[in-house]
């Protein structure tokens, strides 16, 4: 257990030396060598714990008492922040959990108790590679971002020695949430993250920052505070703090049902799930590397690791129906309302929120081919979309803008960073990149699950990302003659982790059929006890060759022969030459501009959020009420 301990001190540790680092170069090597490290640790712990589970009790006072301590500080950190801002009620939420979770623990601390307080499985460290990965390489993309953040925003405060501080922080807490397996453990450092990501989203202090950090500290902890609910009510009752426990006893067939619905309820805060999306559409006022971090590798995906989870013990029961229709909806609505997006992080925010509803929903229909759709669409999404919050940031600082209409010609301009963009477009949507395999599983499952209304959810909201993401796709890639070179002010370690995470999504793409066989299906087939391909290894290796030669064929694409335009292209008038400009009507020049359609009278923004969060409330108010009177059943 050397490693996993090194993997949490690591980033703790680099937190704590980061808040006293004044020295742009010494941070820049602690970052990069504490990212590396972690990289290495998170590789280590896979190869160490792939194929063999393991549990590990902890029986020490002195760890509960300072999980405790933990928990005492982050609440007083709230207390401060809402009582400088005066947000009194979001205090009242943070007090009201913290003095439930010290009340059960010093009436229940003697008989609630937990054998194994941590759990290395396969999903773990699946979860552990994404969050050490992804977020190691986020972090170091950080360095050379934030340095030309401040150099562009001489107004906001120049706070990186915090931020950093906050971002090792919040990985840390990944790896001991991900790795625990005792409930009050899993809270403490759930906790964090609330905390964590409310710090990130503030970082310029500005009032439309400070206004969606709040939004995002009150809706994690209502999260939080059914979570320590759950936990009173499991430890009182049952006498254990286990997750393993609650997911053997409700398998069983044992009354558990309100607890597993109030811990579904806190994955849906943490997951941004209608109608809970607004703090995550709120966290795109903060810089780049703080959405990528929340919206790729870790704040959301603790959401839908918990309702992966407890996957087994969903299905036809209340919490099930609860995940299916709130994931279903949310996947529906949050693709719509994408369509009429042209921020590029509105788009990409909308696309994360969309997408971790497909997650639930599959995670809610309980079934072996639903979890296995929703890894592999965490692993998938994971991925691709930190590399295309990465480049749309870095897209922003050279252009001055992230709205769509404004990539112009940037295949020409930027034709590293569009690249990029271009790899993590495909890996979302496009056949047969792993997301669109992914989508084909979940309707096999939702199909054998006999749920024909998530079949259509799917199917619908699965044909109006063909909208989005062609619109931005035929954006970046239409030629635009220019010898102007916008690619300068990239600096190096942003290179670095672009390249890196672009590969890594081309990787993950050509070898999912190793990653399904290895990764996921021993995990599925020891809680399910049955091995199943849910799509057969032969079709998947036939995609995985066909990605494979997506990727060579333009490497041999115009070679042999010159570069050079043979035809002229028809525009509204006569040619100007190199399709810059055209003669028009009355003689006059006009500059050739492309613009996409967003029938915003269709998928209106607040039309489909409106629609959205009304039928998520509906659903959850008549599931949350019929669980706490209901007795569970499988």
């Amino acid at each position: 257990m050397v490693i996993p301990v090194l993997l949490f001190a690591v980033p703790l540790v680099t937190a704590i030396v980061m808040l006293g680092v004044r020295s742009s170069s010494l941070r820049n090597h602690i970052v990069k060598a504490s990212a590396l490290l972690m990289m290495v640790l998170a590789v280590a712990t896979g190869f160490l714990f792939f194929g063999h589970p393991t549990k590990v009790g902890v029986d020490s006072e002195a760890l509960r008492l300072t999980m405790t301590a933990v928990d005492g500080l982050a609440a007083l950190t709230v207390l401060y922040y809402c009582t400088k801002f005066k947000r009194y009620l979001v205090a009242l939420l943070g007090i009201v959990q913290f003095v439930l979770i010290v009340a059960f623990e010093f009436h229940a601390g003697s008989y609630a108790r937990s054998v194994w307080d941590f759990n290395i499985d396969n999903l773990a460290i699946i979860m552990i590679l994404i969050a050490g990965i992804i977020g190691g390489l986020i972090a170091v993309y950080s360095l050379g971002y934030m340095a030309v953040f401040h150099r562009k925003h001489t107004d906001v405060e120049d706070r990186r020695p915090f931020f950093f501080f906050v971002v090792f922080l919040f990985l840390a807490a990944m790896f001991g949430l991900v790795m625990s397996n005792n409930l009050l453990y899993m809270y403490t450092f759930w906790e964090i993250t609330s905390l964590c990501s409310f710090l990130l989203i503030g970082y310029t202090q500005t009032n439309e920052a400070i206004h969606n950090s709040f939004k995002a500290l009150w809706m994690n902890l209502l999260g939080g505070l059914a979570f320590a609910v759950a936990i009173t009510w499991l430890g009182s009752k049952y006498y254990t703090l286990e997750l393993s426990q609650l997911i053997s006893m409700g398998m069983q067939a044992m009354p558990v049902e309100p607890i597993v619905a109030l811990l579904v309820f806190c994955g849906f805060t943490k997951s941004a799930m209608m109608p809970f999306s607004g703090w995550l559409l709120g966290a795109m006022v903060a810089p780049t590397p703080t959405s990528a971090l929340l919206h790729s590798s870790t704040m959301v995906k603790a959401g839908v690791f918990l309702i992966i989870k407890l996957c087994p013990i969903l299905g036809n029961n209340h919490p099930g129906v609860m995940a299916m229709l709130v994931g279903g909806i949310t996947f529906f609505f949050a693709s719509c309302a994408a369509i009429s997006q042209s921020d590029g992080k509105k788009v990409l925010a909308y696309s994360t929120i969309s997408n971790l509803g497909l997650i639930v929903c599959c995670a809610g229909t309980g079934s072996y081919e639903a979890a296995w759709t929703a890894i592999m669409i965490v692993i998938f999404h994971a991925v691709a979309k930190s590399l295309l919050f990465l480049t749309v940031g870095t897209a922003e600082q050279q252009l001055g803008s992230r709205n769509l209409e404004s990539f112009d010609g940037i295949f020409n301009s930027m034709p590293r960073l569009s690249l990029c963009m271009v790899i993590g477009i495909c890996g979302m949507f496009l056949a047969p990149f792993g997301m669109l395999i992914s989508k084909w599983a979940a309707m096999k499952a939702f199909v054998d699950a006999g749920q024909p209304l998530l079949l259509l959810a799917l199917v619908y909201g699965s044909a109006t990302t063909l909208f989005y993401w062609t619109k931005w796709l035929g954006k970046i890639t239409t030629y635009i003659p220019t010898d102007e070179n916008r690619e300068k002010g990239i600096l190096g370690v942003q290179w670095q982790a672009l390249r890196t995470i672009a590969g890594l999504t081309l990787v993950v793409c050509v070898l999912f059929p190793l990653i399904s066989q290895y990764m996921v299906i021993p995990y599925l087939s020891h809680l399910y006890r049955s091995v199943d391909d849910v799509i057969a290894q032969s079709n998947l290796w036939i995609m995985s060759v066909m990605v494979f030669l997506l990727i060579l064929l333009p490497l041999r694409f115009g070679k042999g022969r010159k570069h050079k335009k043979l035809v002229i292209t028809n525009l509204a008038g006569e040619n100007m030459g190199e399709d810059i400009a055209y003669r028009g009507a009355a003689g006059r020049v006009v500059p050739v501009t492309l613009r996409n359609w967003y029938m915003e009278t269709w998928f209106n923004e607040r039309k489909m959020q409106l629609w959205g969060y009304t039928a998520c409330v509906a659903c959850l108010l008549m599931e949350l009420s019929l669980a706490t009177g209901g007795v569970f059943h499988v």
